[in-house]
């Protein structure tokens, strides 16, 4: 007989929900090769650290390094201290450089592939903030990357953002940086639903006048470009961008509700990807890529259909609360033993939204031992008073 548990929907009403029963995904037997895949990961917070949790989160290091060792075990690189880890918005600067270093080296004992988030989330925005220092800024955590080893994802800067007057002070910034660096990094345009004090990055809030900027700093500077990862959920303006890109250089989607197709790719090109979603659907996102590996179009498109679903609920807006979602599923998987957060942005969504993620979990086979996901699921409800 199915498992079944009971939950909420919208406006308070209970149901019995059927578990599929669906068998978990296996682990890759080779490298995947087709394309390149980051996930974005996750940090783990401390519960029981005795500090502010909405000011002093500590982070459990051995559940966060744990966590990344499951994502290399699927053949899947990391993308570290992204706003996926809560940079900007829970993770500060002390931590996110002590979770650079601790992941490069955890990469290096394991074989891991990884890139590390630099940015300029230690220079806080305010009208006396000037371009030179963002630039020493950028400078600072490009440095730190660099200097234990890592390659860059060069972040979208807040500060930058606030400073500029218009796309000619981006132009000027992004060609220090990158005349400075040691090897190509990945460029991150993140879009402002993902953090709205990223409205109008690039000098314009029109996003094919953006382009044009992001693709001119590109072209002055290809040599320093491994690619760029676009975090606008606008499928039409990243395939548009990805034709236009210099030869070499590459498009990581950072689109979570179209990544299929981007992916899969065209007759004139595909992306290669750089997600958040990938932290909470390994197992499958892996499983797809080695099926392209293979040549099964046909599985990939399967397997991939299943966490589409799960993928727009937990990305729904507001958009940059996705971080509780992710963090859900890994409690529900075993990954960590509470779901707690930096922040306490366990917080940030309802629970009839975490019980419909359950079920979306379910439906994508990414419930990895359903049961233990039952016993779960009723101790989040059982703080909302369901029993």
């Amino acid at each position: 007989m199915a498992t079944t548990i009971r939950l909420p929907m919208a406006g308070g009403e209970l149901y019995d929900y059927a578990l599929s029963g669906a068998a978990p995904f296996g682990k890759p037997s080779a490298p995947l090769a087709s394309r390149i895949a980051f996930s974005a990961a996750h940090v783990v917070c401390d519960p029981l650290a005795d500090a502010d949790p909405l000011h002093r989160s500590r982070i459990d290091w051995d559940a966060t390094l744990a966590y990344r060792r499951h994502l290399w075990s699927y053949g899947l690189a990391v993308a570290e201290a992204m706003d996926t880890a809560q940079r900007g918005m829970g993770l500060p600067p002390e931590g996110a450089r002590e979770l650079i270093e601790r992941s490069l080296s955890e990469a290096r004992a394991v074989g891991g592939r990884i890139a590390c988030g630099a940015g300029t989330d230690h220079l806080a925005p305010g009208p006396a903030v000037t371009l030179e220092a963002v630039e020493r800024a950028y400078e600072e955590q490009c440095a730190h990357v660099e200097r234990h080893g890592g390659q860059i994802i060069l972040m979208a800067s807040r500060a930058l953002a606030a400073a500029a007057r218009g796309p000619d002070d981006y132009e000027r910034v992004y060609g220090r940086i990158l005349r400075q660096v040691s090897q190509p990094v990945i460029l991150h345009w993140l879009g402002d639903m993902f953090d709205p004090a990223l409205a109008g990055y690039w000098g314009h809030k029109d996003l094919d006048a953006a382009m044009e900027v992001c693709l001119r700093v590109i072209r002055a500077n290809a040599g320093k470009v491994d690619g760029i990862k676009i975090s606008l959920l606008d499928a039409e303006k990243e395939v548009r961008m990805r034709r236009l890109l210099p030869e070499g250089v590459k498009m990581y989607t950072g689109d979570d509700f179209n990544y299929p197709e981007l992916i899969k790719g065209d007759a004139q090109g595909f992306s290669h990807a750089l997600l958040g979603i990938f932290d909470a659907i390994a197992p499958a996102a892996s499983a797809a890529i080695a099926a392209l590996d293979a040549g099964d179009s046909a599985g990939f498109d399967a397997l991939l259909a299943k966490t589409v679903p799960l993928s727009r609920h937990i990305f729904q807006a507001p958009t940059y609360a996705y971080k509780t979602g992710v963090v859900f599923m890994a409690y529900l998987n075993g990954h960590q033993r509470h779901f707690r957060m930096l922040g306490g942005a366990e917080g940030a969504r309802s629970t009839v939204h975490l019980a419909e993620l359950f079920a979306l979990a379910d439906q994508a086979g990414l419930l990895a031992d359903p049961e233990l996901a039952c016993e779960r699921m009723r101790h989040v409800l059982a703080l909302s008073g369901i029993r």
